[in-house]
């Protein structure tokens, strides 16, 4: 590592260099007044620059180019060639525009380059928006732009659900860096509330297998966030900065955030600091009785009680608070060079697991205490910027960072005195470099190398809680190892005007270690330590033809793989009675194939629509299957004759949907927006027959009307989710009753849903914003597929926000 860090030094040393050239300035159309922070880019990926407060723009870093695109959320999209500026007397005018043909998109290829070159469905959540609608947390925020279900075990969470995957089948990066874990589970996930959605610039979803750029776990989609960057000063010393509130009824929530930056022309600092307090959620009047909170438990030492719940619509014991802070440094020692360093830290309250508090009745309750225990994520990062001389790269980034992760179960049977605390911590390391060589004028050839560590610590503790002794219990994982090393190149081709090609490979190498010793003797394990290696190839090939200028056909087929880790490999212990699950070290990586068709069609800037279809499959799937241990099919286990399971490649599954959306400006302050998905699933079970699976969402999707003028930002929308009867229930779900309301004949079923909503954005000065909504104006009440938790019922926010 000593040597990493002296050659990064010695790198930048000779890379002092500056150039000057010609300024654009960037204006808005009727007002004629110079506009900063919009995105310039070329077709080159890794040239990109934003304007400064001036509206301006060094053009000498686009030379080159054939054409420069314009982009900022509110505004038509705009393209020109150099010569075309240089005519324009360097002036580029921005007219209002609520639909956006041309977007800057990195998660493709690491590099920012124009969604019309990207064969794959990539969804764009611009930060402006979330101004707008005002979501509670990230998982709302994905789930705010119709194209991503969010599931919820609890208030403190939400678990996207993308394609019929979910939890460890998918992917998450900051700031370009992996944050998936080797105790990622298969089970619904929700650390993607620790990432503070205030501090998020911009957030991109991508669809389908991205394992090429991101490695294992990518298998049904990733979801990257680009946290908010300091920018440099054009001259002396500048000041930025902004204040956030907000208040929302029906959970009480009282948000505050306050972020302010200092920059020069070399150096840049933003320093960002948020905190959360969410009281119990109050669900909706009219829907289903088996959704109320009609009962909880007060825990004592003295005796657990379970009492009635005076106004059932409230989800007792359902709130949390959480505090996130976020440092930037940049330092630009060269036109050429830039530095960045970022630390992330989050940390919630204990979080209240709602759908295991709900398990049971008031006379026979299951739980007196099950909750997480405060989730912690912590992540320095340092990224080294610097374009080169075009012999072996035009340019270079090297991101290397340190994560520290801690989450714990406590819980504790209904008048049960043993109280359970199993604790897990991981350290993680990842190095990414990466290269871009453009080839010619809109082709370019990216790759790069990754390497990630991941070690993880397990303990856990009984403690009786009349008598406060302590003793150890089984701990949830072994002590373990996992280390991924992995390089990999992609080619974008343009082949000519009409046709583009965009192709990639990447191999990984996966290695676990796990050293059960700790557990010896609360499991009749006959080894202490496993090993696994494994190693897999995956790839992608789409295409972009372009008939015409308004529209695009999109083909593409793409591999994924996700190799076993901790949670699958090293869980050990007793699923139910009669049963025990043992580690198998022969595990596998499980790979998915998909094909899908892109079609995209504009009329002008009025009218725009997209489509997608896809076919995916899962093969070698990792599932839970009867095992032999030492020949021996059951094993005895605390005095009882327990079979043998382990996890195991011995299962397949088939997703398959459509994506559609719509965007209609039929005139310059009004938009309609629409999107739909619907995806089915299948997916083979232990006696060979098959089942719905768990993570194919039912249909679902959104409608909105937007009205913009001025200072005045007014948006109607409709969410809405079909029904999911009990005869297309997957197998695992009809286990759990508790979580869903009952048919006709008394079976588990999810109904159908739709809401009503109305968020606002109003202008009061120019650094003072005020929003306010109604959310779920029908106060309906309904809860998700397989969430545990009731969604909000009837919800006023207000929020307001000063910039300076």
């Amino acid at each position: 590592m000593r040597k990493i860090y002296l050659l990064l030094f010695s790198f930048t040393l000779l890379s002092f260099t500056h150039s000057f050239g010609q300024v654009v300035t960037v204006y808005e159309k009727s007002t004629k007044q110079v506009i900063p922070g919009v995105l310039v880019f070329g077709n080159e990926p890794y040239l990109s620059a934003i304007t400064n407060s001036k509206g301006q723009i060094e053009l000498s870093t686009f030379s080159e180019q054939a054409e420069i695109h314009f982009q900022l959320l509110g505004f038509e999209s705009v393209s020109y060639s150099v010569e075309e500026l240089k005519d324009s007397d360097y002036k580029v005018f921005l007219s209002p525009g609520l639909i956006q043909m041309e977007q800057a998109i990195v998660t493709s290829s690491r590099w920012r380059q124009s969604n019309q070159d990207i064969p794959g469905k990539i969804t764009v959540l611009n930060k402006d928006n979330f101004q707008l609608r005002s979501p509670s947390n990230t998982a709302d925020w994905l789930g705010s732009n119709g194209d991503v279900f969010i599931q919820k075990s609890q208030q403190g969470g939400g678990s996207p659900m993308i394609r019929g995957f979910s939890a460890n089948r998918l992917l998450y990066a900051v700031d370009g860096v992996r944050v998936n874990t080797a105790i990622f589970r298969g089970g619904n996930l929700h650390n993607v509330i620790s990432m503070d959605p205030l501090a998020i610039q911009n957030t991109e979803v991508l669809f389908g297998p991205g394992s090429v750029m991101f490695g294992s776990d990518a298998l049904g989609g990733v979801m990257a966030f680009e946290t908010l960057k300091p920018s440099f000063s054009d001259s002396g010393l500048a000041v930025n900065g902004n204040l956030y509130g907000r208040f929302a009824s029906s959970n009480k929530e009282k948000t505050f955030h306050g972020d302010i930056s200092f920059a020069t022309e070399k150096w840049a600092f933003l320093t960002s600091i948020s905190h959360f307090d969410y009281g119990d959620l109050k669900m909706g009047k009219n829907g289903p009785d088996e959704y109320l909170r009609s009962w909880y438990v007060i825990p004592s030492a003295d005796g657990d009680i379970a009492i009635v719940n005076p106004d059932p619509q409230i989800q007792e014991t359902s709130g949390y608070t959480q505090l996130n802070l976020m440092q930037k440094i940049s330092f630009k020692p060269s036109n050429k060079t830039d530095w960045e360093y970022g630390f992330h830290y989050s940390r919630s309250s204990n979080i209240p697991r709602h759908d295991r508090l709900i398990q049971g009745s008031l006379e026979k309750p299951r739980h007196a205490i099950w909750k997480y225990g405060p989730q912690v994520w912590m992540m320095n990062q340092l990224t080294l910027n610097q374009i080169g001389n075009g012999k072996l790269y035009d340019q270079m980034s090297v991101k290397i960072a340190q994560q520290y992760f801690e989450e714990s179960r406590i819980n504790r049977r209904f008048n049960n005195f043993s109280l359970f605390d199993r604790i897990e911590k991981v350290n993680a390391w990842s190095l990414n470099a990466d290269w871009v060589k453009n080839i010619n004028q809109e082709s370019f050839l990216s790759y790069g190398i990754e390497t990630v560590y991941n070690g993880v610590a397990s303990t856990g503790v009984e403690t009786n809680i009349q008598s406060g002794e302590t003793v150890p219990a089984s701990a949830r994982y072994p002590k373990s190892e996992w280390t991924s090393l992995a390089a990999y190149g992609t080619y974008h081709a343009h082949l000519s005007e009409k046709l583009k090609l965009q192709t990639g490979l990447r191999y990984n190498q996966v290695f676990l270690s796990a050293d059960f010793t700790s557990n010896t003797a609360f499991f009749p394990l006959p080894y202490q330590k496993t090993t696994n290696n494994n190693g897999a190839l995956t790839g992608s090939l789409g295409l972009i033809l372009t008939p015409s200028s308004t529209w695009t056909i999109s083909p593409q087929v793409s591999t994924g793989f996700r190799a076993p880790n901790v949670d699958d490999l090293g869980k050990f212990f007793d699923s139910e009675p009669g049963t025990i699950i043992v580690p198998n070290p022969n595990l596998k990586p499980e790979y998915v194939y998909n094909a899908e068709i892109n079609i995209n069609k504009h009329w002008g800037n009025f009218l725009k629509i997209d489509a997608s279809a896809f076919y995916t499959y899962l093969d070698r799937a990792m599932v839970r299957r009867p095992f032999l241990l030492n020949g021996q099919d059951s094993i005895p286990y605390e005095g009882v004759q327990s079979k043998v399971l382990a996890i195991q490649n011995a299962a397949s599954a088939t997703i398959y949907g459509i994506q559609a959306g719509v965007e209609w400006s039929p005139s310059q302050n009004w938009l309609i927006y629409s999107k739909i998905n619907w995806q089915k699933g299948e997916e083979e079970l232990d006696d060979e027959s098959t089942s719905p699976s768990r993570h194919a969402a039912p249909l679902f999707g959104l409608t909105r009307l937007t009205y913009s003028k001025n200072k005045l930002k007014i948006e109607l929308s409709t969410v809405y989710s079909g029904e999911v009867a009990y005869e297309d229930m997957p197998m695992d779900e009809i286990g759990k009753p508790h979580l869903y309301a009952s048919d006709e004949n008394g079976n588990p079923y999810s109904p159908s849903w739709t809401t009503f909503n109305i968020h606002s954005t109003y202008t009061l000065m120019k650094y003072l914003d005020l929003m306010a909504g109604i959310e779920n104006i029908g106060d309906k009440r309904y809860r998700p597929y397989s969430s545990g938790l009731a969604a909000s019922g009837r919800n006023f926010t207000f929020s307001l926000k000063a910039s300076f």
